[in-house]
This record gives structure tokens, C-alpha cells and sequence, in this order.
């Protein structure tokens, strides 16, 4: 919205400090507030505790409002604020989880975070205060050298998702467990155009878990447009044109519920039905591209997703 009226590089520079503050301010606050809970562990503390998140959710819209032209939000279906849901997401950039966030029309996110976050400074932090799973990959080499850690991630997922239940919840997964790049995409081998291989252990962990809790599941694509193809650098530079978020409501049926780390059936079921969301998804996102590219002149204009 800003860059209506100024240069790029001052608009970036505004988005960068409002989403930056609010990182530190509210991560600050948020891990204070977890302090306090693991000594007294009561439900006034554990509120204040999201109402500092919420805040943290509500400045990333300040700041994607003031940085981006046009977000447009298409949900297919209908959701409540008041609800538990398990969303599943491709993985294009670190703005991801703030674009995310930033929905007020879901209950407050929780994300699947890689174990090496747990150490970054107000994002980990506040991750572990929020009692968010951090997911910490075990080797083939590794479990062959440790048996004994089979099963911890499992249980750790566990553990964390449970905590979920007391507060609606949106809890978030990055399918693909990184960001998509054209290096990780070759390297893969991956058969889609836009997507990486998805990793269905994190989601089907979050359902064996919450399968009673959940509401529904939310299938979401992202797709940003700017200047360049990395996205962090086009909102700092004040070029980041639109975000597209769509969001199909699916039901959770009794096919997706299973153990993934025991059922070897349902392990190769499960990754079958990830694969065939993802082959949908990506030819989603061919048309959501396709479509940018021919209306780079009118970008106020509805885009149809299919």
C-alpha cells in the first residue's frame, strides 16, 4: 500500500522495520510469558501467552499490508476461527510463515519447525514458548549406530500436538520440509514444475495424534510475484507485487488416520495420497502463474483458480 506514494527502497525499508520490531517485540514477549508458565503453569498466564502471540499474527498483516499491492485470499469452503484444523502448505520463502500468520480468518497457527531453529534468537524462542514440535530428522546411519532413537520423533511430535488441544489451533506443515529452489528442485529430481517431493511423516503424525480435534484440513498453495524470484528481497526492496493464497477446505476421513511409523500399508498409502494432492496442487499453481503473466498489467483483477 505504501509504495503508492513512495520509492521502493523507502517502502521496503518501512516493511522491513514494522516486521522486524514486531519479531523482536512480541518474540521477546512471548518467551517471557513461557518462563512464567513452566513455573506457574495456570490458565491466565497460558492466555496471556496467545493474546502476545495473536499480537505477533496481527502485526505480520500490518506488515504485509504495508508491503504488498495485492494479497488476494481465495477459501474454498468454509472455516471458523473458533476450530482446530490441520493446514498442509508448499514452501517458497521465510515470508511463508508470516503470510500465514497473517490470516485472521484461522485460529492462531502453530508451525512443524526444523530442530535447528529451537536456537535462533525470538523465532525458536518463541517457537519452544508456544510449545510448537520442532522436527529433528534421524539419519539411516545415525539409527543404525542408536536404535533406541526410533520413535523419538514420534513421540516428541506427539507430546507437542497434544498441547494444542486446550486453544483453537491451526497447525501448520511445510510438506516439502524446505524451501523450494531451482538447485533443491533439480536435485530432487522432482516430477512437478513448481512443488518439491512431499514428506508425509510430519502430517500424518499431526492426524494420528488430533484426528478427533481437527475440523478439517487445509489445503493451501502460495504464490508471490515481484521483481525478482526471491521473495524476502522483494519486500525489503519494496517489490513485491501480490501474494495468492488459496485455501481448499477438505474433510479428514477415516483412510487418513493411521500409524505411519509401524503400517508399512499405510505409510505407502499415505504417501500416495500426498503425491496426488501435489500433482493437483501443481497444476493449480501453473495456472496461477500463467495468469499472473497475462494480467501483469491489471493486477487488481480476480484471479480464477481452478
Amino acid at each position: 500500500m505504501l509504495k503508492k506514494w513512495l520509492p521502493n527502497w523507502l517502502n521496503g525499508l518501512i516493511v522491513g522495520c514494522v516486521l522486524f520490531a514486531n519479531l523482536i517485540i512480541f518474540g521477546a514477549l512471548v518467551l517471557t510469558l513461557g518462563l512464567v508458565k513452566l513455573v506457574l503453569p495456570i490458565p491466565v498466564v497460558s492466555k496471556l501467552l496467545h493474546s502476545a502471540y495473536k499480537g505477533w499474527c496481527k502485526g505480520n498483516r500490518l506488515g504485509l499490508w504495508l508491503g504488498c499491492n495485492d494479497i488476494k485470499v481465495n477459501i474454498s469452503g468454509e472455516v471458523n476461527a473458533n476450530s482446530w484444523y490441520l493446514l498442509i502448505s508448499n514452501h517458497i520463502s521465510w515470508l511463508d510463515i508470516a503470510v500465514l500468520s497473517s490470516l485472521n480468518a484461522l485460529p492462531a497457527p502453530k508451525f512443524f519447525l526444523k530442530d535447528e531453529l529451537k536456537y535462533v534468537p525470538f523465532i525458536g524462542t518463541g517457537a519452544w514458548a508456544m510449545g510448537m514440535p520442532f522436527m529433528k530428522r534421524v539419519t539411516k546411519a545415525q539409527l543404525a549406530k542408536n536404535p533406541n532413537l526410533k520413535g523419538l520423533d514420534v513421540e516428541r511430535t506427539k507430546r507437542s500436538c497434544r498441547n494444542f488441544r486446550h486453544h483453537p489451533t491451526t497447525i501448520v506443515n511445510f510438506v516439502e520440509g524446505t524451501r523450494f529452489t531451482a538447485q533443491k528442485h533439480l536435485h530432487q529430481q522432482s516430477p512437478f514444475q513448481h512443488l518439491l517431493k512431499p514428506k508425509a511423516g510430519g502430517t500424518a503424525f499431526a492426524l494420528e495424534v488430533l484426528n478427533e480435534q481437527f475440523d478439517a484440513m487445509l489445503n493451501t498453495s502460495l504464490v508471490y510475484s515481484g521483481q525478482s524470484d526471491h521473495v524476502c528481497r522483494n519486500i525489503l526492496k519494496g517489490e513485491l507485487e501480490s501474494i495468492h493464497i488459496t485455501i481448499e477446505v477438505m474433510p479428514i476421513n477415516t483412510q487418513m488416520i493411521g500409524s505411519y511409523q509401524t503400517d508399512k500399508a499405510f505409510r505407502a498409502q499415505f504417501q500416495q495420497y500426498l503425491n496426488n494432492l501435489w500433482t493437483v496442487k501443481d497444476k493449480q499453481l501453473s495456472a496461477i502463474h500463467i495468469q499472473q503473466a497475462s494480467t501483469e498489467l491489471t493486477p487488481s483483477k480476480e484471479i480464477e483458480i481452478p
